[in-house]
């Protein structure tokens, strides 16, 4: 909400909050909390990926197709700035619940990935604060968005059909 009323100052009760997330994280002597929205809000982001990284249904973190695992895919822009792509989570043996939870809260995270990246290009064009490197942040993160997107509606495609020839008495389409 700050964002949108194009507040810049983290207000003190929000600097309290970032303070006591840190504590209760574990921090036992958390640095100043962020005078700026945009070191709140990347000081947010690292705090959601690192209890992210620590869940335990994830022990591993995604691996794109082609890459080991571990080794995240990043867009670099012209300016040596990188941007990391999001991968929907690996298919459990059986696709279940969970899992396309999962899917979709990807999906999610991605769409608010492309939003944050969106307002920023809004606001550099705005002050005319090197809109470009905004715009293509904003560009890759409607990609990456986009391909979850396609790449999770097949997966509910893929499984919508199955659990119809299933239904159906037919055989159960072969897994690939």
């Amino acid at each position: 909400m700050l964002r949108l009323a194009d507040e810049s100052e983290v207000p003190p009760s929000l600097q309290g909050a970032i303070d006591a997330l840190q504590r209760r994280l574990g921090r036992t002597n958390p640095p100043v909390a962020p005078s700026t929205l945009h070191a709140a809000h990347d000081l947010v982001f690292a705090v959601q990926q690192r209890l992210m990284a620590a869940n335990p249904n994830h022990p591993r973190p995604n691996r794109h197709h082609g890459r080991p695992g571990g080794q995240p895919v990043m867009a670099r822009l012209h300016n040596g700035k990188l941007w990391k792509l999001l991968t929907l989570p690996p298919p459990n043996s059986v696709a279940d619940d969970d899992w396309l939870e999962l899917v979709e809260s990807t999906v999610e995270r991605a769409l608010d990935r492309w939003c944050y990246a969106q307002q920023h290009a809004v606001r550099a064009a705005r002050a005319r604060v090197r809109p470009e490197i905004a715009v293509a942040v904003a560009r890759i993160a409607w990609s990456n968005y986009w391909d979850l997107q396609q790449e999770a509606m097949a997966i509910r495609y893929r499984l919508g059909a199955r659990a119809l020839s299933t239904r159906a008495g037919a055989p159960a389409a072969p897994r690939r």
